[in-house]
Parts: C-alpha cells; structure tokens; sequence
C-alpha cells in the first residue's frame, strides 16, 4: 500500500473556497491578503484562520454550502486521483479548509478519505468560529505521521502535493514532496516543482 496527500485549496480546487464565499460579501480583497500571507508563511496560519472566518460572521449557511458544491476543481485532479488508486495508492486530501467544500468535492475527485475544519453554524447563519482537524501549522504533517503508522505505509511510499506554507509539516514525511504552482516558501521544501496548473503531470514523476 502507498499513499499520497492533497492540498486542497489552490491545489486539487482551484483557488481559495474561503475567497469564493467572500466574494458574495464584496470583502474578496481583505480575504485575500490574509489568505496570500498565511500561504506565504508571513503570519501564523492559526491566526488567519481565525481572523479570516470571523470576518464571514453573519454569512448565511445554506448560501455558502451552495458556493462549495460548485467550486472549481483543478485540470488534472479527478485524473490524477483515479490513476493513482489504479497504481495502489490510498488517497487522501488534508485541507486547512472546511468540510463543507471536502466532503462533496471527495464525491466528485474521488479520493479515498479527507480531514479538514468545520464551520460552526448557529440558526441557519456562520458563527464567525470554527474547529477540526487541520487548524495549526504543523497539523498537516502530524496528521499524515499517525495514518503512516495505522496504515503501516512507509515515507519512501507516501506523495505529498501542495501549494502554501501550512503543506511543509506534511513535506517532512514524505519521499516525493510535490510543489504545485506554489509558493516560494514551500518550493524550498520540496524536491518536485510543478509550475503549470495541471495536476497530471504529477504523473510523470511517480515511477522514478
């Protein structure tokens, strides 16, 4: 058995969900540049995670489960997703992001399992609060240490691909690190570059 780990946003999706959602409350901007920094390493990934849910407080539940059923899923993902299986691999997404967009984009992509964060809803609306499974910078890779251990599967067999700098904890256990259209910070950590958005081309890079 192998496995391989996805990024989700700006990785397997193309782009940030929590900028979609923004973009329905005209605060797309400021979204942005917190997201741009944390991805960057400049600020600590908890604390934008923090600060970028709190400024959705208020946002309406049944509006932003619509906004991540139809988020836009990266040439190559489903592809690449089902050749790996084909080859052996467990697939599987880690996502600083929220279930709301992991869960129906697994249906789509394919991939065998997901851990991510969880929006809290109250009375139909976003609290402007969250929790789960992926909510420090370093979550990533103790996360993929503990499915290495239960599944037996070695670092010399596990693929990681990402894009920002809360992927380099996952990178560290890992003997293809796998840098997709990504920031300098993670290209530093990795010994695969991908500058061309198509996931597909991991492909070339498997069997070597």
């Amino acid at each position: 058995m192998k496995l391989a780990v996805f990024d989700f946003d700006s990785t397997l999706m193309e782009g940030e969900t929590l900028e979609f959602i923004a973009k329905e409350y005209n605060i797309q901007d400021v979204m942005k540049q917190i997201t741009t920094e944390a991805m960057e390493g400049k600020i600590d990934f908890f604390e934008s995670l923090i600060k970028r849910v709190s400024l959705l407080k208020g946002a309406k539940e049944d509006k932003i489960k619509k906004i991540c059923e139809h988020l836009p899923y990266t040439k190559g993902a489903k592809n690449t997703i089902s050749e790996l299986k084909k080859m052996g691999y467990k697939t599987v997404c880690f996502s600083g992001g929220y279930e709301t967009a992991t869960i129906p984009a697994q249906k789509a992509l394919g991939y065998d399992a997901q851990f991510s964060n969880i929006f809290h809803f109250k009375n139909g609306e976003l609290t402007g609060m969250l929790g789960g499974e992926m909510m420090f910078s370093d979550s990533k890779g103790k996360m993929l240490k503990r499915l290495q251990n239960i599944l037996n599967i070695d670092e010399k067999d596990t693929i990681t691909v990402g894009d920002g700098a809360n992927d380099i904890s996952m990178f560290n256990y890992a003997s293809k690190r796998i840098a997709f259209c990504a920031k300098p910070i993670l290209k530093q950590h990795s010994n695969i570059i991908i500058d061309n958005k198509d996931l597909s081309e991991i492909l070339n890079y498997i069997n070597e």
